[in-house]
């Protein structure tokens, strides 16, 4: 699972403060004496799972080292329209030199967990996994799975290095190469570490049964109509009991409680990363 590494908060955060501010905030230097204090409360301004407060202290830390910081919620919890989540005393120009950027942050976070947390309470009790993809904005992967976590969701793989997965350009380069899917799958076995799961993409019964017969952890149907996915749920069951399902593809709040119904293990949808509404925040000054 995601973790948020302090480190890598810190360096991300001041790289984010040097976009927005350039040679500095213009507006703010030339109207706020430099040492004049303020309290500020930030706002929901819809109800939601909140994430991102970690990265938010860090912001306004950044800028104010000496300014105090205190949420009223922790990331996962449920937050109601106009509930203040927290409140930060510092340096007026810092505080609203970090405004944009520490909404920015909550609002995108916030979003991800809220659609996420929607999409499992369509699931109702099921036991299925919700899993985010790799369809992240680049350089913000780490901050999009975790937010993913908030909203009780699974992490699938980070980078292209944790795990194997066998895709429909993978099966086309092969076969230009005149290679043999199913021993490539098994010289693999090789060259990966023993504790490497290995996943096929699927997207008709003829790769089904070339997944099947490549010994393969993981079976992702992908893009499959709901009848075709009963009937590979069904074949692979008949054949080996022991690998894990995956559907991907199209999958959307009107669908996932039918879905979550099949007898699936997990679950992989690239729209709560890249299609999550922004939930609404706002800075106010006491």
């Amino acid at each position: 699972m995601v973790k948020l590494d302090a480190k890598y908060v810190k360096s991300f955060v001041r790289s984010v403060l040097e976009e927005d501010i350039g040679e500095g905030d213009i507006t703010t230097k030339n109207i706020i004496p430099p040492t004049h204090r303020i309290v500020a409360k930030i706002v929901a301004g819809e109800s939601g799972i909140i994430s991102g407060l970690p990265v938010a202290r860090e912001v306004f830390k950044t800028l104010d080292k000496k300014c105090v910081w205190r949420a009223k919620f922790s990331d996962g919890d449920f937050v109601k329209k106009g509930q203040t989540v927290a409140v930060v005393k510092g340096l007026a120009r810092a505080i609203l030199t970090s405004e944009r950027t520490v909404l920015n942050f909550l609002s995108h976070m916030s979003g991800i967990a809220t659609l996420t947390k929607k999409f499992i309470k369509k699931m109702k009790k099921s036991n299925i996994k919700i899993l985010d993809t790799r369809k992240t904005l680049p350089g913000l992967r780490l901050f999009e799975k975790y937010a993913v976590m908030c909203g009780g969701g699974c992490n699938n793989r980070l980078q292209l290095d944790e795990m194997v997965l066998i895709k429909d350009n993978h099966i086309k380069t092969c076969r230009k190469l005149g290679l043999p899917i199913e021993q490539v799958v098994k010289s693999l076995n090789t060259k990966i570490p023993h504790d490497t799961e290995i996943e096929f993409e699927a997207q008709n019964m003829y790769e089904v049964m070339l997944a099947l017969n490549s010994n393969v952890d993981i079976i992702m149907l992908d893009n499959m109509s709901y009848k075709r996915i009963k009937k590979a749920i069904k074949l692979i069951r008949q054949k080996n009991k022991n690998i894990q399902i995956e559907i991907s593809g199209n999958i959307n709040l009107k669908n996932i409680e039918k879905l979550s119904r099949l007898d699936v293990n997990r679950i992989s949808i690239g729209s709560i990363t890249h299609s999550a509404p922004a939930l609404d925040f706002s800075l106010e000054i006491e």
